[in-house]
């Protein structure tokens, strides 16, 4: 396994099927990851996505007890070995959570719930419980599913934390970059149905297409959204902003670029004086 860099996020660097460790810019310190969709498939498609020949549609069964033995496996190594040493530069040897997320939209496996009590089984049998977090990175398209919501209550029991991408705020602008049939308002229930159930933050990336950042129409829906959440009390812990730091690999990929850290630094100040917390990783 080559040293880890938040530039390098390949799933299959530790040579496992489900589990896989990254450096990440917005945990600041090491995240294990847990890939449910192994096949590439996702039910939306990004166009920022990184992930290589990116199909639609969901994942396989889950094989739960390789899963398992997976993560023991890979955190044996990073809490009782010398992975941080081997495998992570200074500064960033922290394990800062497991991280449901991968190659498509984890909820969308039938196992979901399953998984989510198997995390928590051992992350308590590593004393973890408490100490790190349990994080879901999730574009919510799932949440009306009673299964998924059973899955997402059980995080909040193990101190997990949901990310809920919210990547645009009009159906336009949801269509462009998502490229999915995103109702917005739709949208919307489903993130403020995510926050009644455990700890959440919404999750955004930003970036040029064709040489230009999001519009000024599209800046201010998304400060409108912002600031119904906080209107109508949606308790979200506030606001991950991100940018690109890895090349996407859809075909638009030639159309998009990273904007200006001070586009970012302003975007980031006009939801912070809506009184809302920004996190940012340009």
């Amino acid at each position: 396994m080559a040293t880890l860099t938040s530039a390098n996020h390949d799933r299959d660097i530790a040579g496992m099927t489900y589990v896989y460790p990254v450096v990440s810019r917005r945990a600041e310190g090491v995240s294990v990851g847990v890939n449910l969709n192994p096949n590439n498939a996702c039910n939306w498609r990004c166009i920022y996505c990184q992930v290589p020949d990116l199909k639609r549609g969901g994942p396989p069964p889950i094989d739960l007890g390789r899963l398992e033995d997976e993560l023991r496996r890979m955190l044996t190594d990073v809490v009782h070995g010398d992975f941080m040493v081997r495998r992570v530069p200074e500064g960033m040897r922290r394990l800062n959570d497991v991280a449901l997320s991968g190659n498509g939209e984890p909820t969308t496996a039938p196992e979901f719930p399953a998984v989510v009590d198997l995390i928590g089984r051992v992350l308590a049998d590593f004393g973890l419980l408490g100490r790190i977090r349990l994080v879901l990175i999730t574009n919510g398209s799932q949440l009306g599913k009673s299964r998924v919501q059973a899955g997402i209550r059980a995080m909040a029991a193990l101190d997990g934390e949901v990310w809920f991408k919210f990547d645009r705020a009009t159906g336009a602008g949801l269509r462009l970059v998502n490229d999915s049939a995103i109702d917005p308002v739709r949208h919307y229930r489903r993130l403020r149905a995510c926050a009644a159930l455990c700890p959440t933050w919404l999750q955004t990336c930003v970036f040029t297409l064709d040489g230009q950042p999001p519009d000024e129409a599209e800046v201010q829906a998304y400060l409108d959204l912002v600031a119904r959440t906080k209107r109508e009390g949606v308790p979200l812990g506030g606001v991950l902003l991100y940018g690109l730091a890895r090349a996407p690999r859809q075909p638009e990929a030639g159309r998009l670029g990273r904007v200006d850290e001070d586009w970012m630094v302003g975007f980031a100040w006009r939801i912070e004086a809506l009184g809302v917390p920004v996190r940012t990783a340009a």
